[in-house]
């Protein structure tokens, strides 16, 4: 997270935090509402603030509303072409409501601006697989375990990719890699893989 941006977070949580009457218990969705609606008014007094439109997207995507936030990250890269954090988070609620076409435009923005994160070579390919694009899921996934060899997740994503490509000999080898890793996941995989021999 940008300095900039992290520090505007901990002065929002904290102005938020002082803002409430500590001797009576909030419920959780009233202070959500509470906090959106202060950080509209700000918003309203400054437009281009891409910051603040950021952290609105963020209390959007806890409120699970995932449409707004899209439209609000919408805002922010129009601000700020280059937030490639943005285009991550917009990929990810494009695929909670199964644009996964829109998801997959987003990553690949994301990918221009964040090199080295595994997670979102991952959430690209499940956009993919979505879509029935195996080869790009399986080369997603490739380039998420080439930047994190061990992030087990991954692997096994990798697993079913492979399985629903018919290279059941690959998806083996992923299997043996997860043996040694994570044996909960090895054997979810290894119970698709038995599944497809019969």
């Amino acid at each position: 997270m940008r300095p900039v941006l992290a520090i505007t977070l901990l002065l929002t949580i904290a102005l938020f935090s002082c803002s409430k009457d500590a001797s009576k218990p909030a419920a959780p969705a009233v202070e959500q509402k509470n906090d959106i609606q202060l950080l509209r008014e700000k918003i309203q007094s400054n437009p281009q603030d891409a910051d603040a439109l950021f952290l609105l997207a963020e209390l959007y995507e806890r409120a699970n509303l995932f449409q707004e936030e899209i439209d609000t990250l919408q805002k922010v890269v129009a601000i700020k072409p280059n937030m490639g954090y943005a285009w991550f988070k917009m990929g990810t609620a494009c695929n909670r409501i199964e644009k996964y076409q829109e998801a997959v435009a987003s990553f690949i923005k994301a990918t221009q601006f964040i090199q080295n994160q595994p997670m979102l070579y991952n959430n690209l390919a499940f956009s993919y697989g979505k879509l029935g694009k195996t080869d790009q899921q399986i080369a997603a996934l490739k380039k998420a375990i080439a930047l994190r060899p061990g992030y087990n997740i991954a692997h096994f994503n990798l697993g079913m990719a492979y399985l629903k490509a018919g290279q059941q000999k690959e998806a083996l080898q992923q299997y043996a890699i997860l043996m040694d890793r994570d044996e909960g996941i090895a054997a979810a995989l290894k119970k698709e893989i038995d599944s497809k021999r019969r």
